[in-house]
């Protein structure tokens, strides 16, 4: 089975190819995020702000900042 990817996807980084469990987890979290409130939201959305700019801890580094 071959599977054609428009180029116009590939050169804007438009497209992400994940395993359909990891979708549906995706999928399942995102509809359950409407019960949210604005606080909620808020602080998601931060989180992934810190993610993508490198603002986080790894468990590895919180372990040896724990003394573990």
């Amino acid at each position: 089975m071959a599977i054609t990817i428009p180029k116009n996807l590939i050169k804007n980084d438009d497209i992400v190819l994940i395993p359909k469990k990891e979708y549906e987890k995706l999928f399942n979290f995102w509809t359950s995020a409407e019960s949210l409130n604005k606080r909620e939201k808020k602080s998601i959305e931060n989180g992934f702000y810190e993610i993508q700019n490198g603002k986080f801890y790894t468990s590895r580094e919180v372990k040896k900042q724990l003394g573990l």
